[in-house]
């Protein structure tokens, strides 16, 4: 094997594993904003609303779907939040879930 073939196979190695890093760190982010989301609507069932959102992020490719599970619901149980807010908590807690990820 050459020296160029065991950086092109390191590299992949690297995608490989920054990509599942990053999947992680987007479920937890999921997970942290229904928890944070079930929080602002008093529910209950904390972490039964948090699974939910994070099934929703299988619906379609990116966040979106989680957004629009998240904003409607907060809009739906009377919670007054403007969509940017809910933007910039998705991005603090992603931020959050990476350094947890990180620390581990």
């Amino acid at each position: 094997m050459t020296t160029f073939d065991e950086r092109e196979q390191g590299f992949e190695r690297k995608f490989a594993h920054d990509q599942e890093l990053e999947f992680k760190a987007a479920a937890r982010r999921n997970r942290l904003l229904g928890e944070w989301a079930a929080g602002l609507m008093g529910l209950a069932t904390v972490e039964e609303y948090a699974r939910a959102v994070v099934k929703s992020d299988f619906e379609q490719p990116g966040d979106e779907d989680v957004f629009r599970k998240v904003f409607e619901d907060l809009k739906g149980s009377g919670v007054s939040i403007s969509e940017g807010e809910v933007r910039m908590k998705m991005a603090e807690l992603l931020a959050q879930a990476r350094e947890q990820i990180k620390g581990e």
